[in-house]
């Protein structure tokens, strides 16, 4: 499920409808292959009966954010390097009610299922992405798709990416220099019948990534300055031989069929199993830091093994009835966590949880002419336990919705044993209240999109000092008020997005005050065939107690020794586009290194300073035959 409304610097595809296929090329004509002989439509999208296909963005605004804290407004926080752990920066509601894993630092860097992409194209398409990020940030991306009849199209998605460390090694000679390595893909295709009655989308969706611990920067190699920045020179890491290896699989299968007009049964599965395990196999780097906070089961090596499993079914109606759209379900979902600890040939601890689910769940839509306007209203029950109600009204205009939610803890949140780290907890369901809203006020130069969400928070589960898990029972708030502003006098282009946040109590949720992004551009043609954006963008937080990092269970935790943020984070770049081919040149963190001679920069997460200036550049090129 989407966040409603949250403001965006990136371009996005158009849409539009279009029909299946393929189509016979006559070669003394002009070549009519391209963006809009190859689009692409959302399960989202036919889940909620919006028939809408996209075509391939060819836009390069925004082309030069390879880096996935980029690419999210800055609205993530990572280790500040590529690939690393990660977070959301502002608060979010609970979106999926039952029980949840719980480790999700590395989602960010897999494919999205319901944002996979499934094509209806008349020719081959392949696209090839390259972005050479400098001090070893590396990502290529290929995906490609194909009707293999009219009704049948069979696609595949892969990515790569791997990133040195940028402290705590002796040079790109090292062993040990590589920092975090990704592999993903999905294997993917849809099906209609010839009638069109019968619509089948499936998916295989993998992960493997694995990223070498380094626990920060170790605190005897840093000076602190006052105006929020760090002095560093070649300074060492906290841990050194800790390692953390994650591995998906996800199978999903979306089917429907139309049994009357304006009336569907539709059916959802899916499987997936992670594994998630960490090693440290020399203890004693982490004890001279107080890194871990006990030793339970060995003093010198840790070795632990979690794994999870669900399976779950989702089946319902669905339809359009008197203007209406409406959707009703029944969902069933089975879910084990096996955990393995300090894993030896002498000691090998185990557990076991499993849990078992039953939802029912009820939707209604009612659309205008122009289908982006709309009012939704939602409702989910876990039997005996968890729900949620959500709704909202989107116009031309404005947007506004509430959504309370009642969720169980994680499975993590519940039970977790390991060598340093051990709960059996009894928790309280987690409750939210959220209420948002946004105007879209535009003239023909400039668009204002003010903003305001508001949260009302009870038995919030965190994270303590100590990473163990806790509940603060009382109910607090979160406010956040902000803007996206855009303004394009001629061929100049002036994009802002900030935000302001206030929280009741910060003493268990930490948010930077303020939060903002600034970007100019400016865009013409050389030789009429040459299109160039030349850029500025600049990112900017307040200080905070940003949450520390345990790589042991992938959790950050509240700290309350190291300010971060504070320091203007700024770049500058090229984007270009020569027929399709889209190409870019930039300056990262361009202000680091001027301030002093020891390498002055900032953490993004305590002990974890954001990489420094390197050049970077990236390619993409679509090909439609």
């Amino acid at each position: 499920m989407r966040m409603p409304g949250n403001g965006s610097f990136g371009g996005n595809g158009g849409g539009g409808l279009g029909q299946g296929g393929q189509v016979k090329l006559d070669d003394s004509t002009k070549m009519i292959y391209g963006p809009h002989t190859s689009r692409y439509f959302l399960e989202e999208d036919v889940f909620n009966n919006r028939k809408t296909l996209y075509a391939i963005d060819t836009s390069y605004d925004g082309f030069h954010r390879y880096n996935f804290v980029q690419r999210a407004d800055f609205q993530l926080v990572d280790l500040g390097n590529l690939g690393t752990a990660s977070r959301s920066l502002f608060y979010r509601p609970v979106e999926q009610i039952g029980a949840q894993f719980g480790y999700d630092a590395y989602t960010p860097y897999a494919y999205t299922v319901q944002d996979v992409k499934y094509f209806d194209t008349k020719s081959p398409y392949t696209n090839l992405y390259l972005a050479l990020g400098g001090l070893g940030q590396n990502i290529v991306r290929f995906d490609h798709s194909q009707n293999i009849t009219p009704r049948l199209n069979l696609g595949i998605n892969a990515q790569r990416f791997t990133t040195n460390k940028y402290f705590g090694t002796s040079g790109t000679s090292d062993s040990q220099n590589n920092l975090t390595q990704n592999w993903a893909f999905v294997f993917h295709g849809n099906y209609r019948s010839k009638d069109d009655k019968y619509l089948l989308m499936g998916q295989f969706n993998h992960l493997n990534h694995s990223a070498y611990e380094q626990g920060g920067m170790s605190p005897d190699s840093l000076n602190f300055r006052k105006d929020g920045s760090i002095e560093y020179n070649n300074p060492s890491a906290i841990l050194k031989t800790a390692q953390s290896w994650e591995r998906r699989n996800n199978w999903h299968i979306y089917q429907q069929y139309v049994l009357a007009q304006g009336f569907q049964v539709y059916h959802v599965f899916d499987y997936k199993r992670t594994i998630d395990q960490y090693t440290d196999v020399a203890l004693s780097q982490g004890k001279a830091y107080d890194f871990y906070p006990n030793y339970y089961y060995n003093k010198d090596t840790t070795r632990q093994e979690v794994r999870f499993r669900l399976f779950e079914n989702k089946l319902g109606i669905k339809g359009r009835y008197q203007g209406f759209n409406y959707r009703a379900h029944y969902r069933q979902r089975i879910l084990t966590m096996n955990g393995k600890y300090n894993i030896t040939d002498i000691t090998n601890g185990t557990y076991k949880r499993t849990r078992f689910e039953n939802f029912v769940g009820l939707w209604l839509a009612y659309y205008l002419k122009d289908s982006t306007q709309r009012a939704t209203a939602e409702f989910e029950y876990l039997l005996g336990r968890d729900f949620k109600i959500k709704g909202e009204v989107i116009s031309k205009w404005f947007t506004a919705g509430y959504y309370s939610v009642l969720s169980s803890p994680t499975m993590l949140q519940q039970f977790y044993d390991s060598n340093h780290l051990k709960w059996d907890n009894t928790l309280k369901l987690a409750n939210s209240n959220n209420v948002y809203g946004q105007l879209n006020l535009s003239t023909k130069k400039v668009h204002f999109s003010p903003r305001l969400d508001y949260h009302l928070i009870t038995n919030y589960i965190y994270y303590d000092t100590a990473a163990v898990v806790r509940q603060f029972t009382a109910p607090f708030s979160v406010v956040k008020v902000g803007a996206v502003t855009q303004w394009k006098p001629g061929k100049f282009q002036f994009l802002s997005q900030t935000y302001y946040t206030l929280v009741s109590n910060d003493n268990i949720l930490r948010i930077p005050r303020f939060m903002a992004n600034f970007r100019a551009t400016f865009d013409f043609v050389y030789y009429k065939v040459l299109f160039l954006q030349l850029g500025a963008e600049i990112h900017y937080k307040s200080t905070y107690y940003a949450d520390a990092y345990m790589p042991l269970t992938q959790q950050f935790h509240l700290q309350n020794s190291i300010k971060t943020e504070g320091v203007v984070y700024t770049e500058f770049f090229v984007n270009a586009r020569i027929n399709r081919v889209r190409l870019f040149l930039k300056m990262a963190n361009s202000g680091q290194g001027f301030q002093g001679p020891l390498n002055p920069g900032y953490f993004s997460s305590p002990l974890y300073p954001v990489v420094g200036r390197s050049l970077g550049f990236g390619i993409n090129w679509p090909l439609f035959d």
